[in-house]
């Protein structure tokens, strides 16, 4: 129930910030035309680029709200690391592309209105601040909100150089200021762009979650009376928020003879308590059952 709460909050948050995003695109377009300045086109594609982000994390978020179904058992959460995926590709692809321009742009810089620039990426910049207001106050766990919040970030700073670039221009005449200062925002926001693509993949993956530790989760669940070996342990992801894990738990006979449930939730509350673990499959198995199992999935050599 939480995590729906979370999501229908996410959902909203992100809505506004795309509904920011897109009035900032067709401003920095506008101004970008009216005053001749590359930097504002550019800044506009890249606003372009983190709204269609935006909007993907949106659709994801808005998916993954749905019920699951006997096919899809977990619903359509997993739509949101992959939409966070998308999203950190295009952020990656968008910077590159304004590195590029800006490289250029240092070679043939152009003369432009820098008050129209300025006022224009003045606009950008408080429409991006509020937008960054608005995704603070959400479920920061969420790769999708993470990956929105890193976009506006991304813009804000991009609003920031143009601004500082209109200013350095009118007063010092250095056209390249803009270029300059596109290349530092670039190189600041590709590593945080590299980092949500890295979370996002390990969870496609299905690599252990961070903050979980398979040796210390064996360690606990040996701690527990009358279990004696642990093994075909697996901790994973479905989504940002959701670890899942499974395991095959050797009991004591005599323990196993009182009933299954006193273990299962013993172990279950180890698994909370100490893991955050909250949806977890055990098999409970007595003593020599693993030997069995691999003795009658034996192929008989005259089967072969």
């Amino acid at each position: 129930m939480g995590h729906d709460h979370s999501t229908g909050r996410s959902r909203g948050r992100l809505g506004v910030a795309l509904g920011l995003a897109l009035v900032v695109l067709v401003l920095e377009v506008v101004g970008g035309l009216l005053s001749g300045s590359v930097a504002l086109l550019a800044d506009a594609a890249h606003v372009g680029g983190d709204a269609a982000g935006v909007g993907l994390a949106l659709f994801a978020a808005t998916m993954a709200g749905r019920p699951p179904t006997p096919r899809r058992t977990f619903g359509w959460q997993r739509l949101e690391v992959l939409a966070a995926a998308v999203n950190a590709s295009l952020l990656l692809a968008v910077t590159g592309w304004v590195l590029v321009a800006a490289v250029r742009r240092l070679d043939s810089p152009r003369e432009v209105e820098t008050g129209t620039m300025l006022a224009v990426a003045l606009v950008g910049l408080a429409a991006n601040a509020v937008s960054l207001l608005v995704l603070s106050g959400a479920d920061r766990d969420n790769l999708n909100v993470r990956g929105a919040y890193l976009e506006v970030l991304a813009d804000l700073l991009g609003s920031v150089a143009v601004v500082g670039a209109a200013l350095v221009i009118a007063l010092t005449g250095f056209d390249r200021a803009d270029a300059v200062v596109a290349i530092g925002i670039a190189v600041a926001v590709v590593p945080r762009a590299l980092h949500l693509l890295r979370e996002a993949v390990d969870v496609l993956l299905e690599a252990t979650p961070k903050g979980v530790d398979l040796e210390h989760v064996r360690d606990h669940l040996l701690a527990e009376d009358g279990v004696l070996d642990v093994h075909d342990l697996h901790a994973w992801t479905i989504t940002s928020g959701l670890p899942v894990l499974s395991a095959h738990v050797v009991v004591d006979q005599a323990v196993l003879a009182l009933g299954n449930g006193p273990v299962l939730e013993r172990l279950g509350e180890c698994l909370r308590g100490h893991f955050d673990v909250e949806h977890s499959t055990l098999q409970l198995e007595p003593a020599g059952h693993a030997a069995s199992e691999t003795l009658h999935c034996e192929v008989p050599d005259d089967a072969r």
